[in-house]
């Protein structure tokens, strides 16, 4: 299983990125995905997920302006995130949770400029 992530970079304030995360070696619709983040100094934290079965869940602080979307056929996650803030800087990570474990992507770095 591999977990390619993509499509960071830097952005001002009010911004939008589209992180993408390509995935071989597993289906997508038999596992879930996630989008997690780890900013300078803290903890990972879950950004927002999208189960087997299609229904996703978000972070408080990042609902209303991000959105988490798969294509099973081209086996790719996306993570469409709108108006950025600076606190949204972080490197952000795929995530697999299914059949015979878990995996982490390399990360992609997002930095948000005020």
């Amino acid at each position: 299983v591999q977990l390619q992530a993509s499509g960071g970079g830097l952005v001002e304030a009010g911004g939008s990125l589209r992180l993408s995360c390509a995935a071989s070696g597993i289906t997508l619709s038999i596992n879930n995905m996630a989008w997690y983040r780890q900013a300078p100094g803290k903890r990972r934290e879950l950004v927002a997920g999208i189960s087997r079965a299609g229904s996703t869940n978000y972070a408080d602080s990042v609902k209303d302006r991000f959105v988490i979307s798969r294509d099973t056929a081209k086996k790719m996650v996306y993570l469409q995130m709108n108006n950025l803030k600076p606190e949204d800087t972080a490197v952000y990570y795929c995530y697999r949770e299914g059949l015979g474990g878990t995996n982490w992507g390399q990360g992609t770095l997002v930095t948000v400029s005020s």
